[in-house]
């Protein structure tokens, strides 16, 4: 073990000297150049820049061409503790170094700005490759070289303790050790107490350290691009940093991008900053992605029971992890934005509401405790990013490739979520509550419960029937109700509503297994919200079955329905469009959002017994439990409204690359459709987009509602789904769904999309009046 940690240092060792050459590469032209009527640079800054260089090349060198031969003829007798009390004595060339760090960084961007020579030699420094990667040639930057023996040096006691671990206490060497290591411990205090202790007893409590609070992978917007960064929020600031990409091996290292002091930093709302454009992915490119991870999940499975060895495996792997990395750049929306009160404001995109509170909260919270300003110098601000890598929570991307083998994959399926009450208000406020869950690691938000008026007691007793797509969090929010219509902003998702308290469960699989109600409480700042779940997978959930009352609506055959009301078009499909045409236009997530269960429920009842009442029974009621009828009314139909027969035709001609092809054969497919099914669908379709005309105002696009619309209308009966029944596999099968799910969105996408649909006279004029009663 000795030697191996020996043969680890050694390797160390030659890549630093190898730096210190390119640092000291370019010093000897600079030096005759100083002398000539031309200079780049002047003899002083030269000195200023390299100052020390040389002489840490030297100490590095002798060190190294020392010990190589004592480990090339290793025996277990060999002693190297000379060699390292002796490096250790001469850590006064690094005092020197570390002094003059700040004023050598400075004056080397000065001469940048006032020289493009200058500025392009510091740009591209060429380091040589060790041993073991000769055919490689890596290029530095001036600033990254100069940092380098700070680096070295801040790290030099931990390879001493790695030696001393493995060397015996009667080895000759362990005293010798045992006093390098002790002359590097002092030498490393001195230079923190220098540095850091007189800023920090600014900002954080006497006798406190700096720490990490919280860390993250975040989004930011910067000048109209969307850039991954990792942020690190301290006990005294925020520090937004960003993961270098990794050359050659080398581990990962962060370059900090800006900081603020928790002191200077503010929250600024869409009024008070510039506005500014968010730039957003199209559905469809989000979509392309999301066949793309499910292709990639479903085939790495397959390929773990070949025997073709782990190349494979990792190229998949590689694919996945940069598919879904794209997802979480482009899917958030949401802005945060942080401002310094002496400089500039940044903005992050975050995917959800809890996310942007948990982030102000923690933040605020933490501001309570911090007085004053100050600035980091340049080596203190290398140092605190250096450390980020060793005090990082959150390693990797929220994302599946990094789960292990027997990770749940999350619940394919239909939550059924009862929010009851809440209790433990002080005051009483205008209430409600949103659920949120995650879907390819992203949370969206999926239901929201009526504001309960001016109570501390809210009694919802409301159900939401939730879709889930690998589900693994519910995430449920209470926010007190702004009635100050002046001060919303739809723009970017921000309101004034208050966030009086947010809470998680995690959907545990076993748990929510069995057929009955799970009744729970979710604890959130002193306020407890009682909730029931029921969860249905989805072999369960997508059975269509035929009702056993011949006489209703839901679940009977579209054409005896007609047929009974005398109609091209069933009563229930045009009641519900007229009543979301007349006040759902602009219902934000209209279609997406669920309805409240009892009342689509008591709706579905009461168009089943043909109650005279249902229409003011429809006034009545929340848009979206109108919305949420019309899609049970879909969904249940004993056969999809495009057919077992045509489906798997459908799904074989949005698969053509050929668009002239893609058109004729999709349009004749369509013409094919039974009359009644073929006229309900055009009725629909024009309805919906007319729905994405409002776009700007519901944030209802066409791909949102083929979204939720295609599986509904498309998705064949038991019999000809690839689904498997076989219960005991909730989960496996979650990506061949996801595919086919996909497939039946594209087909109601490409209808939506075409501007018109040819279709004989006939058809198109009951359309027009889509009843003959």
């Amino acid at each position: 073990m000795r030697k191996r940690v020996l043969s680890g240092i050694l390797a160390s060792e030659e890549t630093y000297l190898s730096h210190l050459e390119a640092l000291l590469l370019p010093m000897k032209p600079l030096k005759a150049a100083a002398t000539t009527s031309q200079p780049v640079l002047t003899a002083q800054q030269i000195e200023t820049i390299f100052f020390k260089v040389p002489e840490l090349y030297e100490i590095h060198k002798e060190f190294y061409d020392s010990l190589l031969p004592r480990v090339q003829q290793w025996s277990h007798h060999q002693c190297v503790g000379d060699l390292f009390q002796k490096q250790a004595s001469q850590l006064g060339v690094y005092r020197a170094f570390v002094d003059n760090y700040e004023l050598a960084v400075e004056t080397a961007e000065k001469c940048c700005q006032a020289n493009t020579q200058f500025a392009e030699i510091s740009e591209s420094l060429k380091v040589r490759s060790t041993k073991e990667c000769k055919d490689l040639t890596a290029k530095y930057s001036l600033e990254t070289l100069l940092y380098k023996p700070v680096d070295r040096v801040t790290r030099s006691t931990l390879v001493l303790h790695d030696l001393l671990k493995h060397t015996p206490t009667s080895h000759p060497d362990y005293p010798l050790l045992q006093d390098a290591l002790r002359i590097s411990q002092n030498f490393l205090s001195s230079i923190n107490e220098e540095s850091t202790p007189r800023r920090q007893s600014m900002t954080v409590k006497k006798g406190e350290n700096r720490q990490l609070l919280k860390d993250g992978f975040m989004v930011e917007l910067v000048e109209g691009s969307r850039k991954l960064r990792h942020v690190f929020l301290f006990t005294d600031l925020l520090l937004c940093a960003k993961l270098k990409k990794q050359i050659g091996g080398k581990s990962q290292q962060y370059d900090s991008k800006w900081y603020i002091p928790l002191s200077d930093l503010t929250f600024q709302t869409a009024e008070e900053s510039e506005p500014l454009p968010i730039p957003q992915a199209p559905d469809e490119e989000l979509d392309a992605i999301k066949i793309k991870i499910s292709s990639l999940r479903s085939e790495i499975p397959r390929e773990r029971r070949t025997i073709k060895g782990s190349k494979v495996m990792e190229r998949l792997k590689k694919k996945l992890s940069e598919q879904e990395s794209l997802l979480l750049l482009n899917s958030p929306y949401m802005p945060l934005r942080v401002h310094n009160r002496n400089g500039k404001s940044y903005i992050f995109l975050i995917s959800s509401d809890y996310e942007r509170a948990e982030w102000k909260e923690v933040i605020r919270e933490q501001q309570k405790k911090c007085f004053k300003t100050f600035n980091l110098t340049s080596i203190e601000l290398q140092m605190l990013t250096n450390s980020c890598l060793k005090l990082q929570t959150v390693h990797q991307l929220p994302l599946t490739v990094n789960k292990e083998e027997d990770e749940s994959a999350g619940l394919y399926g239909f939550l059924n979520v009862i929010v009851h009450s809440a209790s433990g208000l002080k005051q009483s406020l205008n209430l409600y509550c949103t659920l949120e869950v995650d879907s390819f690691g992203i949370f969206v938000n999926k239901a929201k419960t009526r504001v309960y008026r001016y109570t501390t007691e809210p009694k919802w007793n409301e159900e939401f029937e939730i879709e889930l797509e690998g589900s693994q969090t519910l995430r449920l929010l209470c926010y007190e109700k702004s009635y100050n219509k002046a001060k919303m902003n739809k723009e970017d998702g921000e309101s004034t509503d208050r966030i009086m308290g947010k809470g998680q469960i995690a959907l545990d699989p076993p748990m929510l297994q069995g057929k009955d109600w799970q009744r729970t409480v979710i604890p959130m700042n002193g306020i407890e919200v009682k909730i029931s779940m029921k969860f249905t997978s989805r072999e369960f959930s997508l059975k269509r079955m035929t009702s056993r009352k011949p006489m209703g609506v839901f679940g009977v055959n579209i054409s005896t329905v007609t047929k009974r009301e005398r109609s091209k078009v069933p009563y229930i499909v045009r009641q519900c469009l007229e009543e979301i045409e007349r006040r759902g236009m602009e219902e934000v997530g209209i279609y997406r959002v669920s309805g409240v269960a009892t009342d689509i429920q008591a709706l579905k009842t009461a168009f089943d017994t043909n109650n005279k009442d249902v229409s003011v029974m429809m006034s009545e009621m929340d848009v979206n439990a109108i919305a949420g009828t019309l899609k049970l009314y879909f969904r249940e139909l004993p056969e999809p409204l495009f057919t077992d027969e045509l489906y798997p035709n459908f799904a074989g001609g949005i698969a053509l690359s050929d668009s002239v092809a893609k058109e004729s054969c999709m349009l004749n497919l369509l013409l094919s459709l039974p009359e009644t099914n073929l006229v309900t669908f055009l009725f629909l379709l024009d309805h919906l987009k007319r729905v994405a005309e409002k776009e700007s105002v519901n944030k209802m696009s066409l791909h949102n509602l083929a979204t939720v619309f295609g599986p509904t209308l498309l998705r064949p009966s038991e019999k000809d789904s690839k689904i498997p029944t076989n219960p005991t596999q909730p989960i496996t099968m979650g990506d061949s769904w996801s595919l086919e799910v996909m497939s039946q969105v594209q087909v109601l996408l490409y209808f939506l999309q075409l501007e018109t649909i040819p279709t004989p006279d006939s058809k198109r004029q009951s359309i027009l009046f889509s009843t003959e009663v």
